[in-house]
C-alpha cells in the first residue's frame, strides 16, 4: 500500500470511529460491540504512532466521549471527565503495574471497582444542596441535564453530615434489567395498539439498558424521565480539600453523606488480589440486577494519583479491565447463503441452539468465503460462538478436534442461491455479488426495504415484512410504484413472518395501518434531494457521498449526465465511487424510476433557503477553522460552503488559508508558518466575502 493509500485508510478508519463514537454518546444506538471498538481504536493508535503529522485534535485517540447533543445547555466541566485506558488481557494488567511500581515504589494499594454499563454523570453541589448534573460530552463540555437527574431517587438533593462547602462527584447512570424489560414491553404493547408494523416495532425497542438509560436522560421532559426508574452509582469525589487520603475512604465518606454507592468493590494489596476480584465478577456479574462490562482498578491514595498523573487523554493511575463478549460451544448444522439489496452474498452458519448471553443463538454470520477459509470450516463442525451486546453472533473458531473424520470441506458458492447467475469478485474486495441486480428478487425488495427505511425515505409503517407482501402480491416493483399505491390495496393486506420456532404467522394490515403508510410515503415528498439520492441505493453511495454529489451537481438530471471526469471534481469522490454512479445511471430502467419519482413530486434538485446569500467568491479555495470565534465552527464553515469554498481538516501544502481564532492550537499555527500558508483572522475571512 503506497502513501496516499495509507493516508485514505487512515482516513476512513477516523471517519468510521466517529460515526460509532456519535451513535453511542449521542443517538445511544451503538453498533459495534466495545471489543470491536476498541479494535479499531488500537489500529488507529498504531497508524498515529508511525504518522503522527496525520494526528488531528479531534481524532478519536485525542478526544474523549462523543459530540454534544444541541438540545441542551453545554457547560464546561470544573474537572475534565477523562476516559480510561482499556485492556481485555491479565499481561497488560501486569505491564500497568509495573509501570506503576516503577513510578511510585510497591507501598501503595488498588480499589478494584464494578465498571458500569450506563452513562456517566458530574454532579456539582454547593453547601450540601444539588446545582447541576451534566453528561461527559466530550470530555471539556457536557450537556446540563440537572432537570432529568433530579428525577432519580437514588440521587440526593440535599446532603447529610460533614461533606465540602463545594465539590463534585462522578457516577454512572443506568437502568435495571428488570425495569428495561417493563418499559420495553409496555412501549412494544403501545406500537402494537397504534397499528405500528410489527417488524418495524423492533427498530423502535431499545436493544439494551444502557441505550435505554442513555436515551432517557436527554427526554425534553423530566415528567417522562421520571417514569424510567432510573437508579445511580456514585464513586468519584472532586473537591479542592483534602477530603481524605484514600479512594476507598471516599467511597464511605460519599455513602454517609447520603449518595447510593456500589457495595461490590474491594481495597486489593496486590495484583494477584485484583486479577482474583475479577475472575469473581466474570461470573458474578450475571446475577446483578444491573449490566456490567469489566472491573475498573485505581491506585488508593491520593498522593500517589497526584504522582502518577495524566496523559492527554487518560489518568495513568487507573485502568479498566474489560470483559470479552461470552462464548459458547455448538453445532453447525448447516451454511446458507442471503443476497443483500446490492447483490452481496453473505454466508450464514446455521447452528444448533444454544444460550449465549440471555438469548438463544441459532445463527451466526460468516461474513465472506476469506472468513470460511480462515476458520477452515467443515461440515458438521462443533464451533465457538460469540456474541457481543445486541451485535450479531460469530464463530471465533473451530473445535477440530471434535471433527468427524469423514466430514466435507465447507466450499463458497459459485452461483446465487436466488437466481442462479454466476457470482463475480472484483480484486482487492472481500464480498462475492450476484450482478442480475434488475432481476435478482431479493436485490429488488432489499432495495425497496433500503428506499423506505429511517435514515432515507423514512416512510412510517413499511417495514421489511410489509414490502415483501407488498413485492410477492405485485403491488411493487419499484421505488415508484409506492407512490400509486391506493388505501384499497393496503387495506386487509396479508403479511406472513417467520417466528423463532420457525412457524410461519400470518397477519393482515388494518384499517390505521393502511391509512399510517399512505400519509407515510405522501409525507415522504418533503424528504430532501441528498436524502432521496442515498434512498436509490447506488452502491458506495452513503449518506455523506449523496450529499457531496447533490451539492455539487444540485440536481438530478445534471448527476445523470456527469461524465467521469466531472464526478472526480467532485471533493473525495473517486474511481470506484464515480464508476458505480455511472453504472446505476447507465441502465435506462433506472433512469426511467428516477423521472418517475420525479413525476411522483420527489425532490430532485436543491432546495436552497432565499434568505442566506450564495456565492462562487470563494470558488477553488480551501480553508482550516481553527480556533474559537464570534460565531460557532460549523457557522463559518457553512457560510464556507455558501460561497463555493471547501473546507479540509487538516493542514497540508494545498491548503489556502487558515482561519484563525482564540485559543487555536500553537502546533497548527507554527506548521502553517513553515508551509506559508496564510493566516486570517475572522475579520479578514468575512472581509473576502464583501
Amino acid at each position: 500500500m503506497n502513501l496516499p493509500e495509507e493516508k485514505f485508510a487512515y482516513d476512513t478508519l477516523v471517519s468510521e470511529l466517529k460515526q460509532h463514537n456519535y451513535k453511542y454518546y449521542v443517538l445511544s444506538q451503538p453498533s459495534i460491540s466495545d471489543y470491536d471498538f476498541d479494535q479499531l481504536l488500537k489500529r488507529c493508535e498504531a497508524i498515529e504512532k508511525l504518522h503522527p503529522e496525520w494526528v488531528q485534535p479531534d481524532s478519536p485517540t485525542q478526544v474523549v466521549g462523543g459530540a454534544i447533543t444541541k438540545n441542551f445547555e453545554q457547560v464546561k466541566h470544573t474537572y475534565p471527565m477523562m476516559s480510561l485506558g482499556n485492556t481485555y488481557s491479565a499481561e497488560e494488567l501486569q505491564e500497568f503495574d509495573q509501570r506503576v511500581r516503577k513510578s511510585i515504589g510497591d507501598n501503595f494499594t488498588y480499589v478494584c471497582e464494578l465498571k458500569f454499563d450506563g452513562l456517566a454523570i458530574s454532579i456539582s453541589y454547593e453547601n450540601g444542596q444539588f446545582v447541576r448534573a451534566v453528561t461527559r460530552g466530550d470530555g471539556v463540555q457536557g450537556d446540563d441535564v440537572s432537570a432529568n437527574v433530579k428525577t432519580i431517587r437514588s440521587i440526593p438533593q440535599k446532603l447529610t453530615g460533614n461533606f465540602p462547602p463545594s465539590f463534585d462527584i462522578r457516577g454512572e447512570i443506568f437502568m435495571h434489567k428488570k425495569t428495561f424489560e417493563r418499559l420495553n414491553n409496555e412501549l412494544k404493547t403501545e406500537l402494537l395498539e397504534q397499528g405500528v408494523d410489527e417488524d418495524k416495532i423492533a427498530e423502535r425497542l431499545y436493544k439494551n439498558p444502557r441505550n435505554f438509560a442513555s436515551g432517557s436522560l436527554k427526554m425534553q421532559d423530566s415528567k417522562e424521565v421520571a417514569k424510567r426508574s432510573l437508579d445511580a452509582f456514585l464513586y468519584f469525589v472532586y473537591s479542592k480539600e483534602n477530603v481524605c487520603e484514600t479512594h476507598a475512604e471516599s467511597l464511605k465518606l460519599a455513602e454517609s453523606w447520603g449518595f447510593q454507592v456500589s457495595d461490590h468493590y474491594q481495597e486489593c494489596a496486590n495484583l494477584d488480589e485484583v486479577l482474583a476480584f475479577i475472575k469473581k465478577y466474570e461470573t458474578e456479574r450475571h446475577h446483578l440486577s444491573y449490566e456490567i462490562d469489566g472491573v475498573v482498578i485505581k491506585v488508593n491514595q491520593y498522593k500517589h494519583q497526584e504522582d502518577l498523573g495524566f496523559t492527554a487523554k487518560i489518568p495513568k493511575w487507573a485502568i479498566s479491565y474489560k470483559y470479552k463478549a461470552e462464548s459458547a460451544l455448538t453445532q453447525l448444522i448447516s451454511v446458507s447463503y442471503q443476497v443483500g439489496r446490492t447483490g452481496a452474498i453473505t454466508p450464514v452458519a446455521n447452528l444448533k441452539p444454544v444460550q449465549l448471553a440471555g438469548t438463544t443463538v441459532k445463527r451466526a454470520s460468516l461474513y465472506n468465503a476469506d472468513e470460511i477459509e480462515r476458520l477452515d470450516l467443515y461440515e458438521l463442525d462443533w464451533v465457538y460462538v460469540e456474541k457481543g451486546g445486541e451485535i450479531i453472533p460469530k464463530i471465533t473458531s473451530v473445535a477440530s478436534e471434535k471433527r468427524d473424520l469423514f466430514a466435507q470441506k465447507i466450499n463458497y458458492i459459485h452461483a446465487c442461491p436466488e437466481c442462479g447467475t454466476e457470482l463475480i469478485r472484483k480484486d482487492g474486495e472481500a464480498i462475492h455479488y450476484c450482478p442480475n441486480d434488475s432481476h435478482c428478487k431479493p436485490q429488488l425488495i432489499g432495495r425497496l426495504e433500503h428506499f423506505v427505511s429511517r435514515k432515507a425515505m423514512n416512510i412510517d409503517g413499511l417495514g421489511a415484512e410489509t414490502v415483501a407482501a407488498l413485492f410477492q402480491n405485485n403491488l411493487v416493483r419499484t421505488y415508484a410504484d409506492l407512490y400509486i399505491l391506493t388505501y384499497n390495496q393496503l387495506n386487509g393486506l396479508s403479511i406472513e413472518s417467520e417466528e423463532e420456532n420457525g412457524k410461519v404467522k400470518k397477519r393482515s394490515i388494518k384499517e390505521k395501518g393502511a391509512d399510517n403508510i399512505i400519509q407515510g410515503i405522501a409525507a415522504s415528498k418533503a424528504v430532501p434531494f441528498e436524502r432521496v439520492l442515498f434512498s436509490l441505493g447506488i452502491r458506495m453511495v452513503g449518506e455523506t457521498v449523496a450529499k457531496k454529489l447533490a451539492q455539487h451537481f444540485e440536481t438530478i438530471e445534471n448527476l445523470m449526465d456527469a461524465s467521469a471526469e466531472q464526478m472526480f471534481a467532485v471533493h473525495e469522490i473517486g474511481e470506484k465511487i464515480a464508476e458505480n454512479v455511472l453504472r446505476f445511471f447507465s441502465d435506462a430502467d433506472n433512469r426511467m424510476i428516477v423521472l418517475q419519482l420525479k413525476e411522483h413530486g420527489l425532490n430532485l434538485e436543491m432546495q436552497y433557503d432565499p434568505t442566506i446569500s450564495r456565492s462562487d467568491v470563494l470558488a477553488g479555495k480551501t480553508f482550516l477553522v481553527s480556533g474559537t470565534f464570534s460565531m460557532s465552527r460549523d457557522e463559518l464553515k457553512k457560510l464556507i460552503e455558501n460561497n463555493s469554498g471547501r473546507n479540509v481538516s487538516a493542514i497540508s501544502k494545498s491548503l489556502d488559508y487558515l482561519i484563525a481564532g482564540d485559543k487555536m492550537g500553537p502546533e497548527k499555527l507554527k506548521k502553517a508558518t513553515e508551509l506559508g500558508i496564510k493566516i486570517i483572522s475572522e475579520t479578514d475571512f468575512m472581509g473576502m466575502l464583501s
